[in-house]
């Protein structure tokens, strides 16, 4: 008999375990599965190496990067545009000098013509029947009628179709965020100046340390699962609780007593959490063959 468990085949009621069982087994249908801490990344680490920043910058729009990694990546792109531009060049070079071709062809094309006509003209040449009627005699054979120049076979290797060349299209000055594909200049990052926590009795290095920067105001203790901003002016990092509690009230900058605006607090883009509703992608989708009935 068997156990009336997850496993039970007695029953006559198609459960949602076997049947997510059954779909993993079958390799069918989509499988979800919901990212682990291990696979998030830490709110001080750049968005390309995912390692921690050691001089970080943020966007405009919230995303971390170490300086170097990220200006690496914008020299990269500006080298690959180069490229592309002069292959764009190049062709369009290549577009002008086949089109004076076609032109000059058209034009010799024209004066043969027109000389062959004016030879015409003043020839004495006597036209046969013989010459006006050509002989019909073996015209099954691709010798007569002309059919001499003309290959028997169309699979023939110079007969067959060849591959037309790949047009290059003009490529983008712009360069792209890698993570918001959003327009990026390197004049707009901003250095981010993060508050290390002050704990004489932890002798671990940086990286070791769970708890490495608090917030600039409050000293409360910054990770994922805290709302971050930056303020623009300093680059300084802040709680969201701050922001919303001490700086939107008056709009001055409490360590520097500058005044700020909307656009001076960037919220920072953190990896996600435990939580459902700390982050929206937090779930990863693997699309399979659909079986259909």
């Amino acid at each position: 008999m068997t156990r009336h468990a997850r496993n039970c085949t007695a029953g006559a009621v198609y459960t949602y375990h076997e049947k997510k069982k059954d779909a993993a087994n079958s390799g069918f249908g989509t499988t979800s599965r919901r990212i682990g801490k291990d696979s998030v990344k830490s709110f001080d680490c750049c968005s390309l190496t995912l390692q921690p920043c050691r001089n970080p910058v943020i966007t405009k729009d919230g995303y971390l990067f170490d300086k170097e990694a990220i200006l690496t990546y914008i020299i990269s792109k500006k080298n690959e545009h180069n490229r592309k531009m002069k292959e764009y060049e190049k062709q369009v070079k290549q577009d002008e000098q086949d089109e004076a071709a076609k032109a000059n062809a058209e034009v010799q094309k024209k004066l043969d013509k027109f000389i062959s006509t004016e030879k015409n003209i003043v020839s004495n040449k006597t036209v046969t029947v013989n010459d006006q009627q050509p002989s019909t005699s073996g015209a099954v054979s691709n010798v007569s009628l002309g059919k001499r120049k003309e290959l028997p076979s169309f699979w023939v290797p110079s007969q067959t179709p060849a591959a037309k060349v790949s047009r290059v299209e003009k490529p983008d000055s712009k360069i792209y965020c890698p993570v918001s594909s959003k327009p990026l200049k390197a004049k707009d990052l901003i250095e981010v100046k993060f508050t290390l926590v002050k704990d004489p009795a932890d002798k671990k290095s940086l990286i070791a340390k769970e708890n490495r920067y608090m917030c600039a105001v409050t000293h409360d203790i910054l990770n994922n699962s805290v709302p971050c901003a930056v303020l623009k002016p300093t680059g300084d990092v802040v709680t969201m609780e701050c922001i919303e509690k001490l700086i939107k009230k008056d709009m001055i900058h409490p360590l520097t007593n500058e005044k700020l605006s909307e656009s001076d607090i960037i919220p920072l883009q953190r990896g996600g959490t435990g939580f459902a509703t700390t982050n929206e992608k937090l779930e990863a989708k693997e699309q399979k063959p659909c079986l259909q009935v």
